[in-house]
């Protein structure tokens, strides 16, 4: 089955981190789109019970579709490493506790790898960022959009720029992580390079699926 066409208008961003919230409105700006946060619209979260960043994105997609009764976009995203068997994954934002502290999240990542290595564990600092992308209607109407990408887990973490766990997450190919990347270079979507974030990747199969039809 086809994908939905998603005509210009007025568009929820199902979020209140104000980082993704900012990612997302970047990659939407060339598309004519009236952009509007769950946080502006006074939406409450929805608690994220799902067991995967596919049911988790649809929570709030589906909630922000329902309250608003405006097509909605969520991401649900998360930082997997390797050697801590994909955690935190879809709980990266719980890690950062209630203050959304994440020098404590990162210094927590790398402790637990420290420990790991030290009890005889052999060294993997392989990781991956995860975005997955719902697109929701008010008639119940959703599509899914996934993206990857691989790289390397490093501490210290360096740079400022990004959110999250960027400055201590540097992408297959580059010698910089995403804290030391402009957004146009973390995107990797300008000078027509392929998209190198996750949530890049992920927007450019919506892009082409529901955007451009």
């Amino acid at each position: 089955m086809g994908h939905r066409k998603l005509e210009p208008g007025k568009l929820v961003v199902a979020s209140h981190n104000k980082g993704k919230i900012r990612e997302i409105n970047e990659l939407l700006a060339p598309y004519g789109f009236d952009v509007v946060s769950a946080g502006e619209l006074n939406l409450p979260e929805p608690e994220e019970t799902g067991t995967t960043f596919e049911a988790n994105a649809a929570l709030k997609a589906v909630a922000a579709a329902e309250g608003s009764g405006l097509p909605s976009l969520a991401d649900d995203s998360g930082f997997c490493v390797a050697a801590l068997g994909g955690d935190p994954g879809i709980y990266s934002a719980r890690w950062a506790g209630p203050d959304k502290d994440f020098a404590m999240a990162m210094r927590t990542i790398e402790e637990k790898l420290q420990t790991g290595f030290s009890s005889g564990a052999e060294q993997n600092r392989r990781g991956s960022f995860v975005a997955v992308l719902c697109l929701a209607w008010p008639d119940g109407h959703q599509e899914y959009f996934r993206g990857e990408v691989e790289g390397d887990v490093v501490w210290p973490p360096r740079g400022t720029e990004g959110f999250g766990y960027d400055p201590m997450f540097q992408p297959d190919g580059h010698d910089r992580t995403f804290g030391e990347m402009s957004p146009e270079e973390k995107h990797g979507l300008s000078d027509d390079r392929e998209p190198l974030s996750h949530r890049a990747r992920a927007f450019t199969l919506f892009a082409e699926g529901c955007l451009k039809g």
